[in-house]
């Protein structure tokens, strides 16, 4: 006889694959195979993330917008792509994760096309948006995708090609754009262009490589709690995106912000509480591992996130090298990323410990941050190199073994919700961590400058320090020998404030990590994990 459990499950079995796939078994080549679609489009996601950067200052002037539209540019798809990011995951806990990561990817190139014809800045951030959901959507299934092909005790053999594809994303799209925008006849729309076949061919193969069992489950999807979600992070994001240059941080349009943003999320907790399939369960969080890795993961996008952003302003603005020679200056941290996540994967699969590094990597972050904490306009160079090199080992291996302690710990029908569930939190945390440290780099910025400028007997405009925060990047090249000397020197000197603010961050980080209780790696994946309850089944009807 049938139970109603047995039949539950028996609705959620894997269909339309071949024995082995259908049981969750998948060799070391299909892996393989599955992988190479996959990170192309985690490619094109990081790609099109960075390549815009060094065309902006081209593309705001030529389609007539303002300061505050190029932020909004910018802010558009942060917005997005935050705000998505646990709906995405949930979905895939519901519905076909090899589906959603096609839609995401269609997303993702609608958004691109249209982004390129664009005709005005507001446009432009209508299509950047639509951008932005499509990678919120590749950021958070990639990762999940790959979860639920590959057991944590084998994942970190993969975490090498991940972290490679990671690396060259983010150094080849700032050189990319600038070689774009520089090339007359590609001009600017290109760089939203050059994504799209990238794209197209990861679709392409991801259909014919991608082989992952359709799980049938009955589809509740909590369309009240993804809106107040969606609506309260949106609202907070606007808020410490635009505080302190579009209104003061005490001002009445700044606290009708934080209230309406409590408001939601407060509203969100609530309904996630009462419904049957909550966007993010709560329940998750009574678990120990969970926890703990996403107060870490909040703690590292706000250092990380904050930090390194101003790593190009300070080589720009400072030390006066260009944007390609930024982006390059930054390989000692994306090579020390790269290598030592790739070392601690395999370690990971060898040994099937995981925390020693989770404990050193958040160590180094530390120590990496602080080491930044020391510099200033003078620094030299070869140091700043390897102060950047202690923070990108702790970066490689703390950032994917968090997310693998939570996917070792939850269940396989949560693994797309408890995955998303960190990523965001890492968005969330960087998202905020870039706007506070900003002011906080403005504010200092400012009384350096103020404090430098009197040192050296130049007159100040009327109101002081107000005026002088006015003197910047937007005019440094026309200001004279002296006067730009001592704008550059505040920003190479204020920055050691922002690294030293991610140092104390970090602390939190190391107290988290500390903290978790090391789980054996499991070695079954999802897909094999999620068809055990069919042989107790067979067991049970025999």
């Amino acid at each position: 006889m049938v139970t109603p459990a047995q039949a539950s499950r028996r609705a959620s079995r894997p269909t339309d694959l071949p024995p082995a796939e259908a049981g969750g078994q998948m060799t070391h080549r299909q892996t393989l195979e599955a992988l190479s679609g996959l990170l192309l489009a985690m490619f094109t996601a990081f790609l099109s993330s960075t390549i815009v950067a060094n065309a902006l200052p081209t593309i705001i002037p030529e389609l007539h917008g303002t300061q505050n539209q190029y932020t909004w540019v910018v802010t558009a798809t942060l917005l997005a792509s935050t705000a998505s990011t646990p709906i995405w995951g949930k979905l895939s806990d519901l519905v076909s994760k090899k589906l959603l990561v096609q839609i995401a990817i269609t997303v993702f190139t609608v958004g691109s096309v249209l982004a390129g014809f664009s005709q005005s800045v507001d446009q432009l951030i209508i299509w950047r948006s639509l951008q932005g959901l499509g990678l919120g959507g590749l950021q958070s299934l990639v990762v999940i995708v790959i979860a639920a092909m590959t057991s944590p005790r084998e994942r970190g053999r993969y975490s090498g090609p991940i972290a490679a594809v990671m690396s060259v994303a983010t150094v080849a799209g700032p050189l990319l754009g600038g070689l774009i925008v520089d090339t007359d006849w590609l001009g600017w729309r290109w760089c939203f262009f050059a994504c799209v076949p990238l794209a197209v061919i990861s679709l392409v193969v991801m259909q014919l490589t991608l082989k992952l069992p359709v799980i049938r489950r009955e589809v509740s999807i909590d369309y009240l709690g993804a809106a107040l979600i969606a609506g309260g992070v949106c609202d907070l994001l606007i808020w410490v995106t635009l505080a302190g240059k579009q209104f003061a941080w005490g001002s009445s349009t700044s606290l009708l912000l934080v209230a309406l943003g409590v408001v939601l999320l407060a509203a969100a907790v609530i309904t996630e509480t009462r419904v049957k399939d909550p966007i993010i369960p709560l329940r998750l969080f009574r678990d120990r591992t969970t926890a703990l890795a996403t107060v870490a993961s909040i703690a590292v996008g706000t250092a990380l996130f904050g930090g390194s952003v101003f790593l190009g302003q300070y080589f720009q603005i400072a030390r006066g090298y260009s944007p390609t020679a930024a982006g390059l200056l930054t390989l000692p941290m994306i090579v020390g990323s790269m290598v030592s996540s790739t070392v601690s994967g395999s370690l990971i699969t060898r040994w099937g410990k995981w925390k020693v590094f989770l404990v050193v990597g958040s160590i180094c972050m530390l120590a990496g941050f602080a080491l930044l904490g020391t510099i200033d306009h003078n620094t030299n160079m070869v140091l700043l190199g390897a102060f950047l090199l202690v923070l990108g080992i702790g970066m490689g291996m703390t950032m994917q073994n968090l997310v693998l302690a939570v996917q070792n710990t939850v269940a396989p029908t949560d693994l797309g919700t408890a995955s998303s569930t960190v990523a965001f939190f890492r968005s969330l945390g960087g998202s905020i961590g870039v706007s506070v440290l900003g002011a906080v780099l403005a504010t200092r910025v400012s009384d350096l400058t103020l404090s430098g400028l009197t040192a050296a007997g130049v007159p100040l405009p009327a109101g002081g320090g107000s005026g002088s925060a006015e003197i910047g990047i937007s005019n440094l090249n026309q200001l004279p020998g002296p006067i730009a000397d001592v704008v550059r020197g505040a920003y190479g000197d204020a920055t050691a404030l922002i690294f030293l603010i991610s140092a104390a961050l970090s602390i939190i980080t190391v107290l988290a990590v500390l903290v978790i209780r090391e789980v054996p790696l499991r070695t079954q994946n999802a897909m094999q994990q999620q068809a055990q309850p069919e042989k107790a089944d067979a067991t049970a009807e025999s």
